[in-house]
């Protein structure tokens, strides 16, 4: 497969999906600077972390009008997979490309740690390759990750499964104590409806290989890959 990694004034973990896609996971892989509008020769496409546009409004706002996005939402419009992590999905939410937006977090603080996610669903494009109800570890970085919707669009995301991840305890359990910015319902991942744009605030590319303590972050990628040969579910 083709990755895509899109790069936007201040995004600063591009390097490190780079690196995943193409050292980890033997990829072919390049990274698409944000003026760019044509990227039809990619199949997959990874809004990588960091401070679009230095975070100036709200964050993801300036990046969502970024001259590459028309062809971004094209792309997801055609059915390309797309995974916004941390930045990347306030940018996807920004966009209109998943349902929800993002606050401060609860604390008002920044978060540098490493949550324990539960995984909802193992049928979709994202997260074939887990098992139903694996506690993943992965870290987290963000000052505003609280992830909003309003009682209406969460029955939605309920009722037709787009909670992919959600915030838990060692065996799984969502409680308000483990929820680190006071996400609704623990929300730490969601899909949109047809399933192949995926934001989480989590960064599965810090804990890709086991010299950085974790790899439980890779199976998201490898399941793009699976996917799209035809291996995992349809």
């Amino acid at each position: 497969m083709k990755f895509g990694i899109v790069v936007f004034p201040g995004s600063n973990c591009d390097a490190d999906c780079y690196h995943v896609m193409k050292h980890v996971a033997h990829q072919n892989v390049e990274y698409i600077w944000h003026k760019q509008d044509d990227i039809k020769d990619f199949d997959a496409l990874i809004l990588p972390g960091g401070f679009s546009y230095g975070d100036y409004l709200r964050t993801g706002a300036i990046a969502s009008f970024s001259p590459i996005m028309p062809a971004v939402i094209d792309f997801a419009r055609r059915g390309g997979p797309i995974i916004g992590i941390c930045n990347g999905f306030q940018i996807l939410l920004e966009a209109g490309l998943l349902p929800g937006a993002m606050l401060r977090n609860r604390s008002l603080t920044f978060i540098c740690d490493t949550v324990n996610l539960r995984v909802n669903r193992t049928d979709t494009m994202f997260t074939n390759q887990y098992v139903q109800d694996q506690v993943l570890q992965v870290p987290i970085a963000h000052g505003e990750g609280n992830y909003y919707c309003d009682n209406e669009t969460l029955k939605r995301l309920q009722d037709k499964q787009q909670i992919l991840f959600t915030y838990c305890d060692a065996d799984g359990r969502e409680t308000a104590e483990v929820n680190p910015n006071g996400s609704v319902s623990n929300i730490a991942g969601i899909i949109n409806e047809r399933g192949n744009v995926m934001g989480m605030m989590p960064h599965p590319e810090r804990c890709s290989e086991p010299i950085l303590g974790s790899n439980d972050g890779l199976d998201i990628f490898l399941s793009i890959i699976e996917w799209r040969q035809g291996v995992g579910m349809r």
